[in-house]
């Protein structure tokens, strides 16, 4: 039995007519049942409209929301974006794929193999983005106890590119508190550049309102993959912009 129960939720229509610009907004019957019609291609969305331009990632803004940049502590660069709403948490990252095949299967078994193998549990269960994780990642608390945290893994596989998303808070639990966030990751628009890149390569990002160039201080060495990134653990924080 899954972990924990929940719903699917037709998520690009479920940010209270804060939608950013050039997203379709029209409904069907069955919206409910439907799956999320985003992320999107930068190919698909002509305008940035609400969304904040973090490079290879345009992050829809929503009022009350919380957005943080995260760094690889080796290698010092930008490596995804996480954002704080309504008692509920969504990081994101993007990075390259094969033109001819996605990758988030492998990447869900491995994820799945990662958070068994560290004393959780974790669920394989269909989502509004097609298959997920829906996970206990083990914690400590406070007083030292061992404890879980609920923990959703996502992802989406577009052209040339990859999209992973970790939902944590209410929204891992509860499907009223998950539209919202579901609403964000629909509605992200991935960026994917001309550069040949191995796949899993991360995509490059950079801090609002920056080019890519100053995303952060440059240094030497191969920009970390997916096979480096711990999906369990977040990356030093070094931005906010509420």
């Amino acid at each position: 039995m899954p972990l924990f129960r929940r719903r699917s939720a037709q998520a690009s229509d479920q940010i209270d007519n804060e939608t950013p610009a050039g997203v379709d907004g029209s409904t069907s019957d069955d919206a409910a049942e439907a799956p999320a019609r985003g992320p999107f291609d930068s190919s698909q969305v002509t305008e940035l409209g609400g969304r904040v331009d973090l490079g290879a990632i345009w992050f829809p803004a929503v009022r009350g929301m919380e957005l943080r940049m995260e760094a690889d502590k080796k290698t010092r660069r930008i490596t995804g974006a996480a954002c704080a709403i309504q008692g509920s948490g969504l990081q994101v990252q993007a990075f390259a794929a094969p033109r001819t095949a996605g990758i988030w299967d492998t990447i869900r078994e491995e994820i799945g193999a990662s958070v068994t193998k560290q004393g959780g549990a974790v669920d394989d269960i269909p989502g509004p983005f097609g298959r997920e994780l829906l996970a206990r990642l083990p914690v400590k608390t406070k007083d030292g106890k061992s404890g879980f945290r609920p923990a959703r893994f996502v992802g989406v596989d577009g052209p040339r590119w990859f999209l992973r998303g970790v939902i944590t808070g209410r929204a891992a639990v509860e499907p009223e508190q998950a539209k919202l966030v579901e609403a964000v990751f629909a509605n992200i628009v991935v960026v994917r550049d001309e550069a040949a890149r191995p796949p899993r390569d991360l995509l490059s990002m950079h801090m609002p309102g920056q080019p890519e160039e100053s995303k952060i201080a440059p240094v030497d060495g191969p920009a970390p993959t997916a096979r480096d990134l711990d999906p369990l653990t977040r990356g030093p924080e070094i931005a906010e912009i509420q």
